[in-house]
């Protein structure tokens, strides 16, 4: 499966922080056997990301998308806004997976805004910013994000076949 990945940060956009989130997923996802075919980094705000969602899932340039940042209460922090604008078909259980495993671990969890959905045949999912939160998150999700992903794309063994 093809992942991409995108960075929000206006600070890591503009050279003033480095980002560490993004190569946490990166390491993450290729160990898991994805193949990172994308990634980016972008400034805060709805219209950057918006637009690199719908380019992303129309083309079919990838089957998931994981974005890290914007997730929190800066008025800045407009990654779910940016994600729900573009997304037909939302996976409300995914976010609220993360934030149900976040909670085991710091009640701040409740604070987390990440959502997530398809367009198309790609899976979006947003990610929270800080590295350690990126780890725990991915490392809930992503055993189970395979499967949907083969249902979504078509390919699940155990999927009942119509006719």
């Amino acid at each position: 499966m093809r992942v991409a990945i995108i960075t929000l940060s206006d600070a890591g956009y503009a050279g003033q922080r480095e980002d560490k989130s993004g190569p946490v997923i990166r390491d993450m996802v290729e160990a898991a056997g994805y193949e990172v075919v994308h990634t980016a980094l972008l400034p805060d705000g709805l219209e950057p990301l918006s637009s690199e969602l719908k380019r992303l899932c129309d083309n079919d340039l990838a089957d998931l998308v994981l974005t890290t940042g914007g997730t929190g209460f800066s008025p800045r922090d407009l990654t779910p806004e940016a994600t729900l604008s573009v997304v037909e078909r939302p996976t409300p259980g995914i976010a609220e997976a993360m934030r149900w495993q976040s909670l085991q671990i710091t009640p701040r969890a409740m604070l987390s805004r990440a959502a997530a959905g398809i367009r198309k045949q790609t899976l979006m999912v947003n990610l929270p910013g800080s590295p350690k939160a990126v780890r725990e998150c991915l490392e809930y999700i992503l055993p189970a994000l395979g499967h949907g992903l083969e249902i979504l794309r078509g390919t699940a063994h155990n999927c009942a076949q119509p006719g």
